[in-house]
């Protein structure tokens, strides 16, 4: 089958009455007039015309003032940032008797946020994936500088999914004081979606959970009165685009209670004295947010989260599924000239608990990985937007390509740190590659723009067969 006959198949799937393929034209229009094929929103959503249009509209007609005072343009900002938290709250299945959602400048902010506020000690634990965030491995500096144990519960290759026996060990371990497990809901580096049931598991055995669900509501509904996570932390770009510079910590109101912050901030306390050396925190997410909140941004939260639900996150999810099987099933077909696969998917081959990131090696004739950053160059120059590198998941990328412990041991420790060029001629001279290509589908994608990606990827068997043209 060819891409231009898949691209049929696609297009009678993905939108059998024309409704998402209109809402390109009508909201995400700037992509064709750029002649811009995004895939990239794992990285970052894109926003809507509308989203944007009433977001300055709403600031040409009103005035915001400094949430910290009683003002009326103060009052109007608290408002709007009240509004928010309810849209972020509702858009997660979470009660505001049960949770409090913490406004922090992105996700990594909310996620150190719980690294640096939990009760560590020694004898408590930190638990974590293998896959994850460099965001969650960050965490495990604070857990280690305050004496608690460490440890990484593994992902087996080749489809990157949690050991599950290798979980169900590190959680039955005897408590010896507090511990947090962190994994993410969906990977930003496969698209392997982790069983979600891993949380009342570890709620079993006397842990706190904290989940990154920053890859994965953007396309997927999390319901947390049915998960229970104590702890979840994403990013209001990733799910619409704009605004961008807010993030949010959602929370359990008793789990919130329990962290311990370890400074405080203008907007944080209720009182605060020089002479008398002490200061009170606020209750709640007041308590949690540093100085004063992006309040001007905080009306298109709501906007953005309205806009998505108008949509339809079931439409989303289904549209982002169809495209994903039609890539997972294309690059299987493509071979060079001598029959050698262009293309080695790293992480699921199949659509089964997975979500719409897909990454992959591409690799020359002779099967040697192409340098991810030439593809990427490559696409480029098509006006196709896809990632390469790592990904700030190291753990996953190391299990994806096979990279050890003892091979990564002489790279770190050094006086000078090494740069990641260093490290990806180092791994090349071991026979590893280092980095990958992403691609990842959402809200505006069409069948399309991933027949334009399946043309380039085709057009990639010509280019490596000539060396000359990769320059």
């Amino acid at each position: 089958m060819t891409v231009v006959a898949d691209r049929r198949l696609a297009t009678d799937l993905l939108d059998p009455d024309g409704s998402l393929d209109d809402l390109r034209r009508r909201e995400y229009g700037r992509l064709d007039a750029t002649a811009t094929v995004y895939l990239d929103y794992t990285g970052g959503g894109l926003a809507s015309d509308s989203q944007i249009s009433a977001h300055a509209e709403y600031l040409r007609h009103c005035v915001l003032g400094n949430p910290h005072s009683a003002s009326r343009p103060s009052i109007a900002a608290t408002l709007e940032a009240e509004r928010a938290r309810h849209a972020v709250l509702a858009f997660l299945g979470a009660s505001p008797d049960d949770y409090e959602c913490v406004f922090t400048a992105n996700a990594s902010a909310a996620l150190k946020l719980v690294g640096e506020a939990y009760p560590w000690c020694p004898g408590g634990a930190f638990a974590l994936t293998a896959d994850n965030h460099n965001s969650v491995n960050g965490i495990r500096e604070l857990a280690r500088r305050a004496g608690a144990c460490v440890e990484y519960v593994p992902v087996t290759a080749p489809e990157l999914r949690i050991d599950r026996d290798a979980m169900a060990t590190t959680l039955a371990a005897p408590p010896r004081g507090p511990r947090l497990l962190a994994f993410p809901a969906q990977s930003n580096y496969s698209g392997v979606q982790h069983p979600l049931d891993i949380v009342a598991q570890a709620h079993e055995h006397g842990w706190d959970v904290l989940l990154d669900a920053s890859a994965y509501v953007p396309t997927n509904r999390l319901d947390l009165a049915a998960v229970g996570a104590d702890f979840v932390a994403l990013s209001i770009y990733k799910i619409c685009g704009h605004p961008t510079g807010v993030g949010c910590l959602v929370a359990c109101r008793d789990r919130l209670a329990a962290l311990r912050r370890p400074w405080f901030a203008g907007g944080t306390v209720t009182i605060a004295s020089v002479g008398a050396g002490s200061h009170y925190l606020h209750d709640g997410a007041a308590g949690f947010e540093d100085g004063t909140l992006n309040y001007a941004s905080l009306p298109a939260v709501t906007s953005g989260l309205t806009h998505v639900e108008a949509v339809g996150r079931e439409a989303i999810h289904h549209r982002v599924g169809v495209l994903t099987a039609w890539l997972l099933d294309l690059l299987p077909t493509l071979r060079h000239h001598n029959g050698a696969p262009l293309v080695s998917v790293l992480g699921p081959a199949t659509t089964a608990a997975r979500g719409g990131t897909v990454t992959f090696l591409v690799r020359d004739p002779a099967g040697n990985a192409v340098d991810g950053r030439r593809i990427e160059a490559l696409a480029g120059d098509r006006g196709i937007a896809v990632r390469s590198g790592c990904f700030c998941n190291p753990g996953a990328g190391e299990a994806a390509l096979g990279i050890d412990a003892a091979t990564l041991a002489p790279w770190f420790g050094r006086q000078r740190p090494v740069t990641f060029d260093e490290l990806a001629s180092g791994m090349r001279r071991s026979g590893h590659t280092l980095g990958a290509v992403r691609v990842s589908f959402g809200i505006a994608t069409t069948a399309t723009d991933a027949a334009c990606l399946g043309e380039f990827l085709h057009d990639l068997i010509d280019v490596l067969a000539a060396p000359e043209r990769m320059r």
